[in-house]
């Protein structure tokens, strides 16, 4: 574990996948066609968290649909790629923009499509239903699922690693 918590110690940038991650992988369409998907408010608050403290956020996302970038819009996601085929690429572009270097960035998928980004950042993290290809490229496996609090424990260990975690929860109890 001193090994994940040295490579979260570097993040500044947290990049995620959407279907299988932030969800459970499920979509469900409306009778017109609209896509829905169901968010865990778990990983919204983690992400707010960590976001306190500095640490950046970012979408890669194969998908575009309308109801992930008005939860992205919500949680004042700072980058957001929709619709992407080619996550190297988004990655790429992403780091250009940013001016990080890929060791300064996290990444959580679930897919075959995210080992490009997974092998090339600093803290790949997967969700346990993923391929075994995907969790033997991933430098930690989160004990929740994707869209069941899986982003949330990923935000704790970074805050926790980073020396935040404690101090942000006190003031819960005061």
């Amino acid at each position: 574990m001193q090994a994940i918590t040295t490579l979260a110690r570097s993040t500044r940038l947290l990049i995620m996948d959407v279907d299988g991650v932030l969800t459970d992988g499920r979509i469900f369409f409306s009778a017109t066609g609209e896509e829905i998907k169901a968010f865990n408010t778990l990983d919204g608050l983690g992400l707010k968290l960590l976001q306190s403290t500095g640490v950046k956020l970012a979408i890669i996302t194969g998908r575009a649909a309308p109801s992930v970038e008005h939860r992205a819009r919500g949680l004042g996601v700072d980058y957001y790629y929709a619709g992407i085929h080619d996550k190297r690429a988004a990655l790429q572009s992403l780091l250009e923009e940013t001016g990080f270097a890929a060791d300064d960035c996290a990444y959580i998928g679930d897919d075959v499509v995210d080992l490009p980004v997974m092998i090339r950042v600093g803290l790949a993290v997967a969700v346990p239903d993923a391929p075994s290809l995907v969790r033997q490229h991933a430098h930690y496996v989160t004990g929740a699922a994707g869209g069941k609090g899986a982003v949330r424990e990923l935000c704790e260990l970074i805050l926790q690693a980073q020396g935040n975690l404690e101090r942000l929860m006190a003031g819960y109890l005061e």
